[in-house]
């Protein structure tokens, strides 16, 4: 099967138990189990190649450039990994359709479940770097729902936060180190930077890449000090814990360690910084894991002791070291998640997880007893176990390891993690399940069905055969060994067996069982000197600090963002500002290379004119009318400035818009008091007032220094003048760079454009039906009203001017792509024809021969310029690229036809609409405000006998 089959299955089926949930529990873990088993068997196709050595792909292209690419590899070490992702997938499966209650929304469960179980597999069988990292931060999001599922429940919804926080922040430490490793190498696929191994480790790079990824591992892994999220995230279902926290999400930062071992390890930054947090993680855990009642807490930090295990053996850079690492992790995976797995068994049928509470179970649940103390003697290293050869092969790692100069310091350190581990399996056995029985168990205590003790068997089966014929996963284990070491070390001649002879690491495995026993004959002393130690609590310090670092963001937040807009330009305006000026100052001014051109007076009176009129403004903004005409005033300033300069596009396009805005403004200042109330303080006006006449002064030196002198960089325009009519087919260089060459931006805008006037319209929606309509609309105006609402003269104009208004837009918009013209200022026109009809006429009038909604035009428009563009695809050419043709139809001249007079049809449509609809909003806001207006031109019925005597209000 195909790898990209394998990673889509289940994310495909996680839409299944949602869709089926109201057919019934078992409908959803049925299919929930079907997807696991179809991916696991798809897995399983790839076996043989996978045993022969080989290496399985599936690339598929996406942004090359980028090197971004959907490239997956299936090797050994991945295959290993995926194996245990689904296979105790299907397990887990299995007993949550028992465990979970009839109250728990399954399918919402089984959907979490394999959005999860798909991120881990894209992990593991990912070859690309940058997907790697999508399906890494996919795990932290998929995990936190599980770990909150139960909704209910504070701590649930705690654990979830705080995991979530913990392996983000160590995600986005893991997406800078990956970044950085794929620059180094220049590439992005692991295929190829495993094999860069001198070029890494040689780089100023390395040391920053491999703090940022272990800062991902370790938070993914709960290496110390990232360790208390795990603990608290057992506030999930049992099936998440034994499944999230045991066998698949905290092996994900093993994995990367095991994948890039091979370029990462080998330097003394690695073995110190992986060995000793692997060693603090592993006692500390341990430690820990002895003084917990809760069962899951107890079973948490073992997981944490022993994910600090398999770190301190990769961080140790041998191969043996390795071998014992792959080992570890296929036993923790068995014996761990059946130990979570009997842990929910017990707390289903007595009610509790105190194992104060507990004691004796094994008369009344004979079949859990024995399943947990096979699983728990693995994990306690007992001989004939599974966990007893991997700790052995740890313990023998050990006894060839120096760190800090000291020999002894790794021994010793393994040997007190490992009598605590067997110290609290001992105490998970023996205070759980042996003594006499009781009777106040909080629900009377009985074995389970099937369904919650046949998969937490079935993972016991494994940790027996091994522990009795290691021989028999020897050859598994040395084919993962070989793809995590890959080449760059001998393979270890050691053998999985029981009996190595009187070797060191045995005497240090006596010792950790025998202390472990006599430390749990001593727990009541060394319960009641742990609860009176003081010491640090984890939990305590992560919610200080959180509070801590959102204390600082609410304080920061507050101060740059209290929802004035002042102060946000006055940061923005001055940050410009200065980074400008140091431009200046430290960069080279060339000297003056054009002369100064003469000045005319018509020149000059505009520019009397423009700053007579944005003074004015300065002066008189408070009144919002008075503000109106001036900034009309300099808009039409503007528009003759560019004719100035031959920008004749540019002038129509700006006094067009500068008279259909003015419209629209005047018919929102109707709802508006004309006087702005003074809001800011003198001072506040001083520092608004001194940094705009700074930035003012800074534009002025800015152009001064452009126009004057010759720039060694050749202008874009030249490209544009050079390629308009060949390229575009057009005369007209700005029409043509607005619907081929920048069309994209154009049809960005036209979507902005209809977007701004849907708002527009939502909020007339908005204002209408709220409870500030009255105040709104009641206003009364600040200046008595003109007594002719429709004035004939205006009336009579506009009808004789709308079919001009028209044909002149329709002249406008087919000549635009080689004169002056195109459809943005077509739309304006025609706009302005029709808006004008409103203003003479009304709103009724207006609106009651409207043919069209102005939704649908602007739809209609960007729809007709979306395909426009898409039709390009169709003759394999990018979106939005223009077509042209000449041709000739007699008696007329020979003509262009073009792709882009489709295109510009859609930008008019758009134009048009939006404007229309802003305006139609803004009337329908008028004519509920108490202004009864007419249905007739003129306010005149002509219907009625006495029209000539009395019109209509």
């Amino acid at each position: 099967m195909s790898l990209f089959v394998i990673a889509v299955l289940p994310f495909l089926g996680a839409l299944l138990p949602g869709l089926l949930y109201p057919a019934g529990r078992q409908t959803c873990a049925g299919v929930t189990f079907i997807v696991t088993l179809a991916a696991l068997v798809g897995l399983l196709s790839n076996a043989p190649a996978v045993f022969a050595g080989e290496v399985v792909t599936a690339r598929l292209e996406w942004l090359p450039a980028l090197g971004l690419n959907g490239t997956l590899m299936l090797d050994a070490l991945g295959f290993f990994f995926a194996c245990l992702i689904l296979g105790i997938g299907l397990l887990i499966i299995a007993y949550a359709r028992y465990y979970l209650s009839r109250e728990d929304h399954m399918g919402e469960f089984f959907t979490y479940l394999l959005l999860f179980q798909g991120a881990m597999v894209g992990i593991v069988i990912s070859d690309n770097i940058l997907l790697l990292l999508i399906f890494w931060e996919l795990t932290s999001l998929s995990s936190f729902l599980l770990i909150g599922y139960w909704k209910h429940l504070p701590e649930g919804r705690q654990g979830a936060r705080m995991a979530l926080t913990v392996t983000g922040m160590g995600g986005l430490a893991l997406i800078g180190g990956m970044l950085l490793l794929g620059q180094i190498v220049g590439s992005y696929d692991l295929s190829v930077i495993l094999q860069n191994k001198e070029l890494i480790q040689a780089s100023p790079l390395y040391v920053p890449s491999l703090l940022l990824i272990l800062l991902g591992c370790f938070t993914k892994s709960a290496q110390f000090p990232f360790h208390f999220w795990l603990p608290h995230a057992m506030a999930a279902p049992t099936p998440v814990s034994a499944y999230l926290h045991s066998a698949t999400m905290v092996k994900a930062g093993i994995f990367l360690m095991a994948r890039l071992w091979p370029v990462l390890s080998g330097t003394n930054e690695w073995f110190v910084i992986v060995t000793t947090a692997g060693l603090i993680t592993m006692v500390l855990g341990a430690v820990i894991a002895l003084f917990k009642h809760d069962l899951k807490a107890l079973l948490a930090f073992s997981t944490v002791s022993h994910l600090g295990l398999i770190t301190m053996l990769l961080g140790t850079g041998t191969a043996f070291g390795a071998m014992a690492a792959v080992f570890h992790i296929l036993n923790h995976a068995t014996f761990k998640a059946a130990l979570f797995m009997s842990a929910g068994i017990v707390d289903h049928e007595t009610k509790t997880r105190d194992i104060r509470r507990l004691g004796g179970l094994r008369h009344l649940m004979p079949i859990t007893f024995v399943i947990a103390s096979l699983a728990a003697l693995s994990m306690a290293g007992i001989p004939l176990l599974n966990g007893f050869l991997s700790k052995e092969m740890m313990l023998e790692e050990t006894t060839r390891t120096t760190l800090f100069g000291a020999p002894w310091l790794v021994p010793a350190l393994a040997v007190i993690g490992s009598l605590f581990s067997a110290a609290y399996s001992f105490r998970l056995i023996g205070h759980t399940f042996l003594g006499p029985k009781r009777d106040d168990y909080p629900a009377p205590p009985h074995d389970p069905g099937p369904g919650l003790y046949l998969p937490p068997a079935i993972l016991i089966v494994p940790v027996v055969i091994i522990g009795l014929m290691p021989f028999l996963a020897e050859p598994f284990v040395r084919l993962v060994t070989e793809a995590v070491i890959g080449g760059t070390a001998e393979m270890p001649t050691a053998k999985l067996k029981i009996w190595h002879g009187l070797v060191p690491a045995l005497y240090m495995s006596i010792v950790a069982v025998v202390g472990g026993l006599l430390l749990l004959k001593a727990f009541p002393t060394a319960l009641r000197i742990w609860d009176n130690a003081p010491r640090p609590e984890a939990k305590t310090i992560f919610e200080a600090l959180v509070e801590a670092v959102a204390a600082v963001a609410r304080k920061t937040t507050y101060a740059l963002h209290n929802g004035a807009f002042t102060r946000y330009g006055a940061i923005m305006a001055s940050t410009v500002i200065v980074a400008g000026t140091y431009a200046w100052l430290t960069g080279t001014v060339g000297p003056v290379t054009r002369a100064v051109q003469p000045v005319d007076p018509v020149s000059i009176g505009g520019w009397v004119m423009l700053t007579a009129a944005t003074v004015g403004l300065v002066f008189t903004h408070r009144n919002r009318f008075m503000s109106l005409i001036l900034i009309g005033i300099i808009g039409l300033i503007v528009s003759i400035g560019f004719v100035f300069f031959s920008a004749p596009d540019l002038a129509m396009t700006q006094i067009t818009v500068e008279v259909v805005t003015i419209i629209l403004l005047l018919l929102a200042l109707n709802f508006m008091p004309n006087k702005t109330p003074v809001e800011s303080t003198p001072l506040l006006r001083l520092r608004d007032g001194t940094i705009a006449v700074a930035g003012g002064l800074a534009t002025t030196a800015l152009a001064w220094h452009y126009l004057l002198r010759d720039h060694v960089a050749p202008s874009i325009s030249d490209f544009h003048l050079a390629n308009s009519y060949k390229g575009g087919g057009g005369t007209n260089v700005v029409n043509v760079t607005l619907v081929d060459f920048r069309g994209f931006d154009t049809y960005g805008e036209i979507i902005v454009l209809g977007i701004a006037a849907l708002l527009i319209y939502a909020l007339t929606e908005a204002l209408l039906s709220s409870p500030v309509r009255a105040k709104l609309l009641n206003r009364k105006p600040d200046q008595p009203r003109a007594g002719d609402k429709h004035p004939m003269m205006m009336v009579i104009l506009t009808r004789v001017l709308m079919p001009l208004a028209i044909m002149v837009g329709f002249y406008i918009f087919l000549r635009g792509h080689n004169q002056p013209g195109g459809g943005f200022i077509a739309g304006l026109i025609v706009s302005i024809a029709v808006v004008m009809q409103y203003m003479a006429s009304g709103f009724s009038w207006a609106s009651a021969r409207l043919r069209y909604p102005y939704h649908g035009v602007i739809g209609a428009g960007v729809l007709i310029a979306g395909l426009t563009g898409i039709g390009s695809w169709f003759v394999g050419k990018p979106f939005l690229t223009t077509a042209f043709e000449y041709v000739r139809i007699p008696p007329f001249e020979k003509f262009e036809l073009a792709t882009a007079l489709v295109f510009d049809l859609g930008v008019f449509l758009a134009v048009v609409g939006a404007v229309m609809l802003s305006l139609e909003s803004l009337s329908r806001l008028s004519e509920r405000a108490n202004v009864q207006s007419s249905d007739y031109p003129m306010d005149i019925d002509p219907s009625r006998d006495d029209a000539g005597e009395k019109g209509s209000a």
